[in-house]
């Protein structure tokens, strides 16, 4: 009887402990659920702090250094291949020989030109006398005289070829690269060498549209190259493009002398200085994401007793991402800069970071 007694008053005693647990887990949850249902109404957002600083406006862009001269060497006549006086990488000047086509037959023809030459002359002074005492009419010397001036044309003709079986050096520069050995045939046309100047070089990049009216021709730029990480070097702006590409960024070149280590293919750096000095100095800018509608709405919100508040600001210059602004906001204030799109004038928000 006792230990029934003992069993039922151990059983109320875990009936009574679990209700207590369930009890408290309720409220634990309705406190829970309050706490979600006030964030619920709440838009999660980013902000920055407005503040003044100095803008540093210099602007970089790479490329690649291209020589200042290069052309394809060709042959002007066809022929066989006799000699080749230059290797890859010799130094040469424009007109010098770098290599000779066979030419016996072009001599030939030569000496024919001259035989016709010398036949035409012959002719041509024959028939000059005769006209004098009326031998011959005036359209037999005219005559005469035509194939004088076509047998004259005929022996320059035979010396170009002749001077065209020498392949001559168009421009100064190295022979990168050699297509043609002796015995070789080639035709009009056919490429033999490649020639490139690099006595100076021009460094190609592409400038955005928002940095090309801060640079002009004859700016000195320094450059910094990759593979040279220890020298120094600049150029001078001698073409910037007068249309952009598809991609709005202007094709700009740079020549840069060459100190004897710089090659064409090499990749490098050009840092512009537009810095504008006071102008850019204690400015009061915002990120330019913090806009909405874009920076031209000229219309962002701020943090306002933990509600978004949409206001009207006068925007002055863009620097990159950074946004001048002229009036509207003072610095401290919070700018939100993410999730714009779910805000309205007056909603609650939830500060993320």
């Amino acid at each position: 009887m006792k230990k029934t007694l003992i069993y039922i008053i151990v059983a109320a005693v875990l009936v009574g402990l679990a209700a207590y647990k369930i009890a408290g887990n309720k409220e634990k949850q309705k406190t829970e659920v309050a706490e979600v249902a006030k964030q619920v109404d709440k838009i999660n957002v980013n902000v920055v702090t407005v503040k003044r600083e100095n803008i540093n406006t210099d602007y970089s862009a790479n490329g690649t250094f291209l020589p200042k001269q290069e052309m394809n060497q060709s042959s002007e006549i066809a022929g066989r291949i006799v000699n080749v006086m230059v290797k890859e990488g010799s130094r040469v000047s424009a007109g010098q020989v770098l290599a000779t086509i066979k030419k016996d037959a072009i001599e030939v023809d030569v000496a024919q030109a001259q035989n016709n030459l010398q036949n035409a002359v012959i002719d041509n002074q024959r028939y000059e006398n005769a006209f004098k005492t009326g031998g011959v009419t005036k359209q037999q010397v005219d005559n005469s005289r035509l194939q004088l001036k076509n047998a004259q044309a005929a022996v320059k003709a035979q010396g170009v070829r002749v001077n065209d079986a020498s392949i001559r050096a168009g421009i100064s520069g190295t022979i990168n690269k050699k297509m043609v050995e002796p015995g070789t045939v080639v035709s009009i046309g056919t490429s033999m060498f490649e020639i490139v100047n690099i006595n100076s070089l021009k460094l190609s990049v592409l400038v955005d549209e928002s940095q090309i009216g801060r640079i002009q021709l004859g700016q000195e730029v320094p450059i910094n190259v990759n593979v040279l990480p220890e020298d120094s070097f600049s150029g001078r702006i001698t073409f910037i493009a007068p249309k952009s590409d598809a991609s709005l960024n202007f094709p700009v070149e740079i020549e840069v002398q060459n100190k004897g280590n710089l090659k064409a293919g090499m990749y490098a750096t050009a840092l512009f200085k537009t810095n504008h000095g006071a102008e850019t100095q204690n400015m009061l800018t915002v990120p330019a994401e913090a806009f909405v509608n874009g920076v031209s709405s000229g219309q962002l919100f701020i943090v306002e007793n933990g509600t978004a508040k949409l206001v009207k600001v006068t925007i002055g210059k863009i620097y990159g991402d950074k946004v001048q602004i002229l009036s509207g906001l003072n610095d401290g204030q919070q700018v939100i800069t993410s999730g714009q799109i779910n805000l309205d004038n007056g909603s609650k928000i939830n500060i993320v970071k």
